[in-house]
């Protein structure tokens, strides 16, 4: 009786969970479209998180929130973890002075006493602050990653990976237990030695192979010239300019590069998210997300006849995205100026002919499953480059709209219509314009019925 009561109290709690989630970040449908996409997953194969030494010291009640969150909706995560600035401090403490090579810790047999005890410290820290929130956490600091010494002469004990023992994460996951790895590993001969973090989790993943790579990490993202995050980079349109932009420091250049290698290794399906631990949740489960969402990616696109287009796979992908008809007669009755469209065909932008010249958005899509992996922005990203004076429609009451007046000039209402601009200057153009979008004929017809609905 004791035991149902238990489980009745968890159940009621994630209930309670979801549903703050669901009023302060995004709508019931993206939320379960995530759970639902991940719930399908091998255990294994949801996420690997890598946990900076920082985070632990700064955000551990927001990190063990997050977490605790994942467990409570039915998923597991796998964390890796650091403890760079603890070391600092503990090797300072204990007069060691701290020295690097190729951005590795130079680990003599007294700096590798120490990296153990803080290591196993920060971990049991961790794993009980997440036991107090009544989250099921394996402490693990041994046993998953067999080393190999890199340069004993010029780096000590610091262990190159060169094989994953998965049987501890496992049974962990078995158990519904979150696992908490410390990055140590051991050779052969089980002399421990140390093993830089990233690096650490950066095998693991590619052993695992999950849906999810996340780095947690105080600044939220990836930071552009003015200090604002990056919110994604799609690497197959967007790498070579980036290795090449000025404004890029050694630091970031070498945290992209480093990540465009991880993901070459991985699936299509596999991204890396950068965010704080308190956005966890939100960059997992929203649309929008919030961090920096890097995906290996696909090109785009551009075609400027609808005869070289794929049009039956166009018009689906508009419909899906619309969940509404198109106009049979629509590709006959569209001039079109240019079309991009991904590669897979699950995001596209349709221009058109519009006022004195300048050219009219007449539709953007994106299927369901490619929202939160940065391909629409992708799309847009090669649009605005070509096209930097444009202008479109959307409903006052569509979603979308916040990512609108994130990459608009302007914009104005006009009756059931919000009209967005980029690039217009003179306010009669912008009004004719407005006036042009407010007007044009509708070419979304009746909602598609759902299967099955009654």
């Amino acid at each position: 009786m004791h035991t149902q009561r238990h489980n009745d109290q968890q159940e009621l709690q994630t209930r309670q969970t979801i549903v703050r989630l669901l009023s302060t970040m995004g709508g019931a449908k993206e939320i379960s479209q995530y759970l639902k996409r991940f719930s399908q997953l091998d255990a294994k194969r949801f996420a690997v998180v890598k946990v900076g030494g920082a985070v632990i010291r700064d955000e551990l009640e927001a990190l063990t929130s997050s977490l605790s969150f994942l467990q409570d909706v039915g998923l597991t995560p796998i964390v890796v973890h650091g403890a760079g600035p603890q070391l600092d401090a503990a090797l300072q403490e204990a007069g060691i002075e701290k020295q690097t090579v190729d951005g590795l810790r130079v680990t003599p047999p007294e700096v590798l006493k120490v990296v153990r005890r803080v290591l196993q410290t920060q971990n049991l820290r961790l794993v009980e602050a997440l036991q107090a929130a009544d989250t099921r956490a394996t402490s693990i600091v041994s046993g998953v990653f067999e080393s190999v010494l890199m340069d004993a002469e010029r780096l000590g004990m610091v262990g190159d990976v060169c094989s994953i023992e998965t049987a501890p994460i496992e049974a962990a996951l078995h158990a519904g237990s979150i696992p908490v790895i410390a990055s140590l590993g051991e050779t052969g001969t089980g002399q421990i030695v140390n093993i830089n973090a990233d690096v650490a989790a950066n095998e693991l993943v590619k052993r695992l192979q999950p849906y999810k790579v996340v780095f947690l990490t105080g600044t939220g993202g990836l930071l552009d010239t003015d200090g604002d995050i990056i919110d994604s980079i799609n690497l197959t349109t967007e790498y070579d300019d980036l290795m090449q932009a000025e404004w890029i420091n050694g630091g970031m250049r070498l945290k992209i590069t480093q990540i465009h290698d991880l993901l070459m290794e991985l699936p299509l399906s596999t991204s890396v998210s950068i965010t704080k631990p308190s956005e966890l949740a939100k960059e997992l489960f929203t649309h929008t997300g919030s961090g920096t969402l890097v995906r290996r990616g696909e090109r785009v696109l551009s075609f400027d006849r609808w005869e070289d287009l794929d049009l039956p796979r166009m018009r689906q992908l508009i419909e899906s995205a619309f969940e509404r008809r198109l106009a049979s007669d629509y590709f006959e009755r569209t001039p079109l100026a240019r079309a991009y469209v991904s590669e897979s065909y699950r995001a596209a932008i349709i221009l058109t002919q519009g006022v004195d010249g300048i050219t009219y958005l007449d539709k953007f899509a994106v299927t369901d499953d490619a929202q939160g992996e940065g391909l629409g922005r992708a799309v847009w990203n090669v649009m605005d480059e070509q096209f930097p004076q444009v202008y479109w429609r959307s409903r006052a009451s569509n979603p979308i709209n916040a990512f609108y007046n994130s990459v608009s000039d302007g914009s104005m209402v006009h009756g059931i219509w919000r009209v967005f601009w980029c690039g217009l200057g003179e306010f009669s153009q912008i009004e004719a314009c407005v006036r042009d979008a407010a007007e044009r004929r509708p070419n979304l017809e009746d909602p598609i019925p759902v299967t099955g609905a009654a």
